[in-house]
């Protein structure tokens, strides 16, 4: 893990940008950087790995296929094509980019549990960005 003196050093880089959240991991564990609270608040350790606890299984993320909105449902349909805390399949749709009239779909790229949507529904987005949090299969 990072020594204090390096935390504080990241964290003084952090605070000098626009970015919410840092995580950095390495093969010693994970130190997770973040806003403190309100606007003008400090950045403060997140989600301190505790010595000798397991790692949690790794996470990974879908990622937008193209420049669009991002959609967690079809537009004809109220229910979102998966669920946080719902096990999806590898390859499976889990949001749609909505490029015009185009519907293109995001799959999940590995099997596991669906987290979080990093991005509402309905906002814009580029490519490579980070859409969907999945809790990999081990």
């Amino acid at each position: 893990m990072k020594s204090p003196a390096q935390v504080r050093e990241l964290a003084a880089w952090l605070a000098a940008t626009d970015i919410g959240l840092l995580e950095l991991r390495t093969p010693d564990g994970v130190l997770r950087l973040g806003r403190g609270g309100g606007p003008g608040s400090g950045i403060v350790q997140l989600d301190a790995q505790q010595e000798g606890t397991p790692p949690a299984p790794p996470s990974c993320v879908a990622a937008a296929p193209s420049v669009g909105n991002f959609l967690h449902a079809h537009p004809l349909h109220a229910a979102p094509l998966a669920r946080p805390g719902e096990r999806v399949s590898a390859g499976q749709p889990v949001g749609l980019m909505q490029i015009g009239p185009l519907l293109l779909p995001v799959h999940a790229s590995q099997s596991g549990v669906l987290i979080a949507f990093l991005v509402p529904d309905g906002q814009p987005v580029g490519w490579g960005t980070l859409l969907v949090e999945l809790q990999a299969d081990e």
